[in-house]
């Protein structure tokens, strides 16, 4: 088992500082990438636990082939942090849950939930989409951390961005999948918004809001990319009535007891900033 230095520990807590370009980039266009979020020491030491609480809590067991798009898309697991302690450190991070709040321009923000995303080498494509078609939240005061364990090259399938597209109502209410690959991406072709597809160093972090389309290309290496996500929302979100049976599932889930009209202060949804 790795060990967790003095020096990674208070790493997830120190402030990182935007600029106000930053700030406006990512008011523009609802994405940015950071680097050097974390050092390599970090990312590696949370890479080796993160892939370790992957392989415990896996039950896939079917493979490539006899999946359909979504599940060639990775493999996926919720709320590590419930599960295990190291995993709940980088969740919890001081230094993201900063940086989430001030590109939303909040006071302060909840975890909605976490995930392992983890794109198996041959994994396919992850269909264009936009996270809060499945989300029963009143505002689009949300925004995910896309936090990759290692180094993503092109050939892995680093996450993609459509900049700006959160104008875009069309393919709003599509759930991910080969219907919104086609539909959304049809959509953005007669657009002036531009596609960016750019490789990831280690410790660059990207972030983007819950309404801004979004999709990563297939794994062509043998070697697995390991990705976690950290989903953030305004501290005062408040639950709104759930609009397709997606969100119905998600209220259940991830905002267990909560009710509508009010703010979502469910025990797995503690403020992490502010």
């Amino acid at each position: 088992m790795p060990v967790l230095s003095k020096e990674i520990l208070a790493a997830l807590d120190q402030p990182y500082t935007l600029t106000q370009d930053q700030l406006d980039f990512f008011d523009k266009n609802r994405f940015i990438k950071l680097k050097q979020v974390f050092d390599r020491p970090t990312m590696e030491y949370f890479n080796e636990v993160i892939a370790d609480r992957v392989k415990q809590m896996n039950t896939t067991t079917t493979t490539l082939d006899e999946r359909d798009t979504y599940g060639k898309a990775f493999l996926q697991l919720f709320n590590l942090w419930l599960e295990d302690e190291e995993v709940k450190k980088l969740v919890f991070s001081k230094r993201m849950a900063k940086i989430a709040a001030d590109l939303m321009q909040v006071e302060g923000v909840r975890l909605y939930h976490d995930q392992a995303l983890f794109k198996e080498g041959g994994g396919g494509i992850t269909p264009w989409h936009a996270d809060q078609y499945y989300w029963p939240l009143a505002s689009d005061k949300t925004i995910t951390a896309w936090i990759p364990l290692q180094a993503v090259p092109l050939e892995m399938g680093p996450l993609e961005f459509s900049a700006g597209s959160h104008q875009i109502v069309e393919g709003r209410e599509l759930s991910i999948g080969d219907e919104s690959e086609t539909i959304i991406e049809q959509k953005l072709k007669v657009t002036d918004f531009e596609h960016v597809i750019e490789p990831f160093d280690i410790g660059e972090i990207s972030f983007h809001s819950g309404w801004v389309f979004h999709r990563a290309g297939a794994n062509k290496t043998t070697t697995t990319r390991n990705v976690m996500t950290v989903i953030y929302m305004d501290r005062d979100m408040i639950l709104k009535n759930p609009e397709n049976k997606n969100q119905v599932h998600d209220w259940d889930t991830w905002c267990p007891g909560a009710e509508i009209g009010k703010i979502i202060n469910s025990p797995i949804n503690p403020v992490l900033f502010g």
